[in-house]
């Protein structure tokens, strides 16, 4: 134990001591809904010193959960030196009573304060930091939920349905079904699904068509993709949702849903489902309540009934029109009879949606491309993405060398530190078939990132693209928000130098020495292409 210095015990003991009792604790963050991911073992803790005299928030640091016993420390002196809250509190000060809720820290922080006349206690109860952090909770839509064990039980059952049943698969988001429930003041539902870039997973369920039609008609008309934009636009809709929060690097967000065992949809914290809902005057919540949890069963019991016997009717182009109506029975005493549904395809609603857009070309903006042509399955799984220059020399080199090479129409200008490149780095049979794929779509006729606009997390990251000569765009990687894009932003400024020319270089030896940094015998593959950056 490292004690005070003798400077800071004498800057210190010049506060004045003030009559009051601070308590002060530890919190997990990985088991609050204040983490980001609250399954994630890694997540942080958060340091609170409360004046329990005035109910004031002294200090609250958030650290590593691998920090000692000493950022208790530091937050307890920045309590005294810097109050959080200097408008309210009693300025710098020194307590005369310190409360802590375990005896390692009681018997440490005893050692360190001993010089600064601070009793130093123990107790079992700290009952205003504990009513802070759950009001703390609870404002930020973490408290117990509301909904009834047995429903909540029957909905992660029918999630775990749905997941297997995989509608985004063969269902863009365009593709609407309608749930014709007549149930708990609910008519109907329009379904739309999330899943067919391979990113994010789940189920919009709009309350209205009025709802879903002007969310992407403001979407596409988004002139601004700002944050603050988008996520008014985002919380201007009116739907509940399930989603599938797939976590990790890009291997785990191209996972075949198929391919997970029922087990590990339950067991995996990645991979529980989340239930929510979204309107203009109250946000985004979860769901907390029966009569919601109740609604939302219904719909996707339906659903899963319908895409047992309709499933293998639908792909990609092909959204024919049909009904289906089934029994579904609920736990609800007041609903003892099943509830007959109806469930419908809305192919012309579908074709009125994609017409909110024009098919992409190569000069179309990003919001002629942010809906459909996507192709999440082309790179495959585990391949290194890197933005980067390569010499002009290499480059000439490169062209002789590599056994594919896409050469670019007339010249462009060899100016700045060298060629940017995009380099995905896969094993040699992988990487064989990707420059095979490619070939066969025409050839690459354009690299770069776009605002991912689906789902929840509208604003959150941004996709890597490349745009074949059919028209697609294959995502090769997701940059999520912050990250450091500066590697990026260095990219981006390098084609600037060359009028936009790039090259995407496909290479082996991911699973050797060569990983991360190939060497030029390594690379198979040089397409020379343009770079684009839609916002």
């Amino acid at each position: 134990m490292t004690p005070l210095n003798r400077s800071t015990c004498r800057r210190l003991k010049n506060l004045r001591q003030i009559p009051s009792v601070w308590e002060g604790d530890r919190y997990p963050l990985r088991q609050s809904s204040l983490s980001d991911n609250p399954g994630d073992p890694s997540g942080g803790d958060c340091i609170l010193w409360v004046d329990g005299s005035s109910a004031h928030v002294r200090a609250m640091e958030m650290v590593s959960p691998t920090a000692g016993p000493e950022a208790m420390v530091r937050a307890l002196l920045r309590a005294m030196e810097q109050p959080h809250d200097s408008n309210y509190s009693t300025g710098p000060a020194r307590p005369e009573t310190i409360v802590v809720r375990s005896r390692e820290l009681q018997f440490f922080l005893r050692g360190i304060l001993q010089d600064l006349d601070i009793r130093v206690t123990y107790s079992t109860e700290l009952p205003m930091i504990d009513e802070i952090w759950q009001s703390l909770q609870n404002f930020l839509g973490g408290g117990s939920s509301q909904i009834p064990p047995q429903y909540l039980e029957e909905l992660q059952t029918v999630a775990t349905q749905i997941w297997h049943d995989a509608p985004w698969s063969t269902l863009s988001d365009e593709k609407i079904i309608a749930i014709h429930l007549n149930y708990q003041e609910i008519e109907t539902l329009y379904l739309s699904f999330l899943g067919l870039l391979g990113v994010e997973f789940g189920v919009l369920m709009y309350r209205s068509e009025a709802s879903l039609k002007s969310f992407r008609q403001r979407l596409l008309a988004l002139d601004d993709s700002s944050p603050e934009q988008l996520e008014e636009i985002f919380l201007q809709q009116d739907c509940f949702f399930m989603t599938f929060e797939a976590t990790g690097d890009r291997q785990d967000l191209t996972i075949e849903p198929g391919s997970f065992p029922e087990s590990t949809l339950l067991d995996d914290p990645s991979l529980v489902p989340e239930f929510g809902s979204l309107h203009p005057l109250e946000g985004m919540r979860p769901i907390r309540h029966g009569e919601e949890a109740l609604v939302m069963l219904a719909a996707l019991k339906a659903l899963h009934a319908f895409l047992l016997e309709h499933h293998a009717v639908f792909h990609l182009d092909h959204f024919p029109t049909m009904a289906y109506q089934c029994s579904i029975s609920l736990p609800d005493p007041q609903y003892p009879d099943p509830l007959a549904i109806t469930v419908s395809t809305m192919p012309e609603l579908a074709q009125e949606l994609a017409a909110f857009t024009s098919p992409p070309s190569p000069d179309r903006s990003s919001r002629d491309v942010s809906v459909h042509l996507f192709n999440a399955d082309t790179v495959p799984t585990g391949t290194l993405s890197q933005f980067g220059l390569i010499s002009w020399d290499m480059l000439a080199e490169l062209r002789a060398l590599v056994k594919v090479h896409q050469a670019v129409d007339g010249l462009f200008p060899m100016e700045g530190e060298g060629f940017p490149i995009l380099l995905l780095q896969t094993s040699r049979p992988k990487a064989l078939r990707l420059i095979e794929t490619l070939q066969d779509c025409g050839g690459v006729v354009s690299v770069g990132f776009t605002t991912k606009n689906e789902g929840m997390t509208a604003a959150s990251s941004d996709l890597g693209l490349f745009r074949t000569h059919d028209g697609v765009f294959h995502l090769f990687s997701e940059y999520h928000r912050p990250s450091p894009g500066d590697a990026r932003q260095r990219w981006q400024d390098c084609c600037s130098h060359t009028n936009g020319y790039c090259g995407l270089i496909i290479a082996k030896g991911v699973t050797g020495a060569a990983k991360g940094q190939p060497s030029i015998k390594d690379m198979l593959a040089l397409f020379e292409t343009r770079s684009f950056h839609l916002t």
